[in-house]
């Protein structure tokens, strides 16, 4: 970061702004530091294709979204030059109409929150876009820490409104659906369904583990999602105890029989992977089996079956070796994406299809590939998580403005 964008000054100015208009305050001091006569935040919303630029309502276009003074313009992605920035997480740099566009990707850790664009007064030089790339990503720290104190950025993503199940299901997935680190790549999506289910995944990535989870609570709508925080809370709370994953997992099988009424219960699987040596367990309680990429073949890794969670917690799960080579590419989903009304969607044959890809543009890849096998008549939700594994030892991640260096999608 260059002496001209003050990193100091502007945590400054974040810190004494309200949390509603902290984006704000990295906007105005990129205007004056870049004499920008536009800058606006533009953020991922909740369907993966369109972008959200957030603003003032007495400056907002027709057909904008507004509450009070705050204003959401939707933008749809594809075939747009934000599309591209996303896609490849490369700034834009481009003569138009309204002057010299730049855009730039606003990622943590491979996560694509949005992008900043900025409307200067002539083409900037090398130095002026590293300033721009920096405050790009200095802004992806200042949305994630300031978007727990208000509900402006979750308003803003949702250009469909969620019912109540939505919102319970929405508080059981991780903070950011995309992660990266020098021994893996990973990134979950979820396609809502016209009647939500109880699909969530998660993952815990710490010193010298991974932990990864998919599961799909029997049933819809509220019943689902609450069945489904009952599984989540307890896996996290067995986890964050710090328990060998045999544990973890019976615990929280017993927690949901305990609590949960009779005949209802969760499918899933739980994988963790020991980042020391690279080996790969996983549990798989009467989930669909996960596919794997491998030297360019997909195929299902075939698994033992055990009950449900719920069922029978007095009968152990099988703790079973995953096999997991550098290189390999593992698939888990949930039965959305194999029901009978995504009969025409060739899982496998789209994994195939989109090898090129960032984990993150597969999920997203998938996750269309099944609404549109569907006609957009989902009767199920669809979550699908994807594993990049590079393996070797533990080492530091090589990045570029938030982004895995050579990662990205072409």
């Amino acid at each position: 970061m260059s002496p001209r964008f003050d990193l100091r000054s502007l945590l400054e100015r974040v810190e004494a702004a309200p949390p509603i208009d902290a984006v704000a305050a990295v906007a105005d001091q990129l205007a004056v530091l870049t004499g920008a006569s536009e800058v606006s935040f533009l953020i991922a919303d909740f369907s993966g294709h369109a972008l959200v630029r957030l603003g003032r309502a007495t400056h907002a276009p027709d057909g904008t979204r507004t509450v009070g003074p705050e204003a959401a313009e939707t933008l749809p992605l594809e075939g747009t030059a934000f599309a591209q920035v996303l896609r490849t997480q490369v700034a834009d740099v481009s003569v138009t109409e309204r002057g010299v566009c730049m855009i730039v990707p606003v990622t943590d850790r491979g996560d694509a929150i949005g992008v900043l664009e900025l409307v200067l007064p002539e083409m900037p030089d090398e130095q002026v876009q590293a300033d721009i790339r920096a405050a790009g990503h200095a802004l992806a720290y200042v949305i994630i820490a300031n978007r727990r104190h208000t509900d402006l950025f979750e308003w803003g993503q949702r250009t469909t409104p969620f019912s109540l199940a939505a919102e319970i299901q929405r508080r059981l997935l991780p903070s950011a659906f995309t992660c990266e680190a020098g021994q893996f790549t990973l990134a979950g999506w979820l396609e809502p369904a016209a009647t939500v289910g109880g699909d969530t995944f998660d993952y815990a990535l710490d010193r010298d583990s991974l932990q990864v989870s998919i599961s799909d609570a029997v049933g819809h709508e509220v019943g689902a999602a609450l069945l489904a925080t009952l599984l989540v809370g307890s896996l996290r709370n067995e986890r964050r105890r710090g328990l060998p994953l045999a544990e973890q997992l019976h615990n929280a099988d017993a927690a949901l029989a305990a609590h949960a009424a009779p005949g209802q219960f969760v499918t899933g699987q739980v994988m963790r992977v020991d980042l020391r040596t690279g080996r790969a367990q996983i549990v798989n309680a009467g989930h669909p089996l996960p596919l794997r990429l491998r030297a360019g073949r997909v195929e299902e890794v075939d698994l033992h079956i055990d009950l449900p969670f719920g069922v029978e917690p007095e009968r152990p799960f099988r703790l079973q070796e995953f096999p997991l080579r550098p290189g390999d590419r593992v698939v888990f989903v949930t039965d959305g994406m194999q029901e009978r009304n995504a009969a025409e969607l060739d899982v496998a044959a789209a994994l195939a299809d989109s090898a090129a890809l960032h984990p993150r543009e597969v999920v997203h890849a998938l996750g269309t590939a099944v609404m549109r096998a569907t006609g957009g008549q989902l009767r199920d939700d669809a979550t699908v998580v994807c594993l990049d594994w590079y393996g070797g030892p533990p080492r530091p991640r090589a990045s570029d403005s938030g982004a895995g260096r050579g990662l990205a999608s072409r």
